[in-house]
């Protein structure tokens, strides 16, 4: 067969078990609303969960960078490292109460990059089994021996650790700090604590929780903070720019040593042109509004609460979810389909989530939630999603 012909066998498969995926067109970024495919939705599936994306002070900020060039020209290691990536590295450090920190191109290269960087074939990676794709992929691409427990498991945590450690070798423990499709908290301070007793290394994902969580030294710092880590018990810490701030691209935070290490060792960020003056002004600039502005992080808190209080009244399957991220689980593909189409042509856009994106027989709704989000937005979208859970018989009428 030629090439064409098994990519079309393989996509018609993909299409007979209704997993196909379809791309939207947006004609900006969303805020709460968007015009998709030249129709106007209240959304509800984006990451922009402070809406900071359409901030005028952040898109200003975006246009004065640009000033700097309109790409960085080269690596960072070449002549692509501009003052305002020193800017934005410098306050993410300090946000987030670690010594040092290294921009990236994206969430997965900064995943990928560190882990090959600091895992080799004598040595272990221990990672919940929900991890993000760029987690699993580092580990794959890194060589080292990986080793999955059950998600958040503490027992199962503790027999991989132990697994480990008769290998020898280094070990690193991977985890999301709020995992991106059920939308639930890691456990950190406990898995730190094995984590020390295993003499094991911690990497917090922090791609859902930077920026709308934290302690109050550290209120942007994400769940390692909310957990009360220090540096020293969450030595590795990724976020992203790209959801909370607004923006695009990732960095890693954590000891000067470790930053150093990374510089010299991460090949995607050795080998990648540095990210462009105009993106790295933007998450400067929406980071210290962040900062400067908590009542941004208290509108997403009561969206959040208030989402939860009345879907539960409504008897909607809602997950153990405290964080922005709010999913449905109908099970069936078709089911979710259904429903999401359903939505769209009542005026609302949900993301439809299906494997292998989540394990089989678990396809869901995932429901995100914005500080830009108003009372009377929630209302409309729980009262679309009961009347058609009814009709399908999902609900009680």
């Amino acid at each position: 067969m030629t090439l064409n012909e098994v990519l079309q066998q393989r996509l018609a498969e993909r299409r007979q078990q209704n997993l196909y995926r379809e791309l939207k067109t947006l004609d900006r970024a969303p805020g709460p609303r968007a015009r998709v495919d030249g129709r106007e939705l209240l959304v509800f599936s984006s990451n922009d969960y402070l809406g900071l994306a359409s901030r005028e002070e952040v898109i200003a900020a975006q246009k004065a960078g640009a000033e700097c060039g309109a790409g960085a020209t080269a690596s960072h290691l070449v002549n692509g490292h501009l003052d305002i990536h020193h800017r934005l590295q410098q306050c993410i450090a300090e946000v987030t109460g670690r010594e040092a920190a290294l921009i990236f191109s994206s969430g997965y290269m900064a995943n990928i990059g560190t882990i090959c960087a600091l895992l080799g074939r004598a040595d272990n990676i221990v990672s919940d089994r929900l991890n993000h794709a760029s987690l699993i992929d580092g580990a794959r691409l890194s060589g080292a021996n990986s080793l999955r427990f059950a998600h958040n498991d503490l027992a199962g945590l503790e027999r991989q650790l132990q697994r480990a450690t008769s290998r020898g070798g280094a070990t690193l423990v991977a985890v999301d700090g709020v995992y991106s499709m059920d939308g639930d908290l890691a456990p950190l301070a406990e898995i730190a604590t094995k984590c020390k007793q295993y003499n094991a290394w911690l990497m917090v994902d922090e791609a859902h929780g930077f920026g709308v969580m934290g302690s109050e030294a550290y209120p942007l710092a994400g769940s390692c903070a909310l957990a009360g880590l220090s540096q020293e018990q969450a030595p590795v810490v990724m976020g992203t720019l790209g959801k909370a701030v607004g923006n695009a691209g990732a960095f890693i935070a954590g000891s000067r040593a470790l930053i150093n290490f990374l510089t010299q060792f991460a090949r995607p960020y050795i080998y990648t042109t540095g990210m462009t003056p105009a993106v790295a002004a933007g998450a400067l600039a929406a980071i210290e509004l962040i900062r400067d502005e908590p009542q941004l992080q208290g509108r997403l808190r009561v969206n959040i609460a208030y989402f939860r209080r009345r879907a539960l009244q409504l008897g909607l399957p809602l997950q153990a979810s405290a964080s922005a991220i709010q999913p449905l689980v109908l099970g069936c593909e078709n089911n979710v389909m259904t429903v999401a189409r359903e939505l769209q042509e009542r005026g609302f856009l949900v993301g439809a989530i299906r494997p292998p994106t989540v394990p089989l027989g678990t396809a869901r709704l995932r429901i995100t939630l914005s500080a830009a989000h108003r009372v009377e937005d929630i209302d409309e979208l729980l009262g679309a999603l009961q009347q058609i859970l009814q009709d399908a018989g999902v609900l009680d009428k």
